[in-house]
């Protein structure tokens, strides 16, 4: 079995078989002191011939994708996933803040390619449609994280920073924001919605994880910042 290299920040971390690699606030990777973060968050080991991703943390989640983003798994506390990809993509938030690394395999596990097409009027991937609108929000929302040229930390920005980067009113966000998310907890994205039909209150952490981490978006969407206010945001549905 070989070693594992995680990258952060522009640094570089070798994982040996056998050993147990802590990813946290005080840990082998340390990551920041955001006292949101925890200690210990996320650990690497190996067992039964593979290498696993573990949550170890009580109250912050993980979200992991392969290279293209075709496929995506949230790690709940509690959960370990095992690392069947060449290079994988873990991001989390912790308060304000989203932090992103890349762990990469010597061996050559399994390899993955995006299937989905564009749609004539909007971004087709899997079986979410976006109109050119709601992409604006989600690429405010990620423009930091997409923006950062290596793996690392981005904030995210409040929703009253990202409505007036837009030009829209609160209002116009908000409702937006809700139809995101209201889209995406449908076909399944967990972490959008609270309980009893409440919008989670980190959501746009948690939408920003899931849209970079899947390709939703990407940098080559930022320039969506810079069209003026179209009709369908201040007024039309979605």
């Amino acid at each position: 079995m070989r070693p594992l290299r995680v990258e952060y920040c522009g640094e570089w971390h070798t994982v040996e078989p056998g050993s147990t690699f802590t990813i946290g606030r005080e840990s082998d990777l340390t990551i920041d002191d955001n006292p949101y973060l925890h200690r210990t968050f996320l650990t690497l080991s190996s067992e039964f011939g593979l290498w696993w991703l573990s949550n170890v943390g009580q109250l912050l989640s993980a979200t992991v994708s392969d290279a293209t983003g075709s496929v995506q798994s949230w790690v709940a506390p509690g959960a370990k996933l095992p690392l069947v990809f060449k290079s994988v993509h873990v991001m989390f938030s912790a308060g304000a803040t989203t932090y992103d690394f890349t762990v990469h395999a010597e061996e050559d596990f399994y390899n993955t390619s995006l299937t989905a097409s564009p749609a004539e009027h909007g971004t087709t991937i899997m079986p979410v449609t976006l109109t050119t609108s709601q992409r604006q929000l989600i690429v405010a929302l990620a423009e930091h994280v997409l923006s950062q040229p290596t793996a690392g930390r981005a904030t995210v920005p409040s929703s009253a920073e990202a409505a007036a980067r837009l030009g829209w009113s609160m209002t116009t966000f908000n409702r937006k924001l809700d139809n995101v998310c209201e889209k995406l907890d449908k076909v399944g994205v967990d972490g959008l919605r609270g309980g009893r039909g409440r919008l989670a209150v980190n959501r746009r952490a948690r939408l920003v994880e899931y849209a970079v981490a899947t390709r939703l978006v990407s940098a080559d969407d930022l320039d969506l910042l810079d069209r003026p206010p179209a009709s369908e945001a201040r007024g039309a549905p979605g």
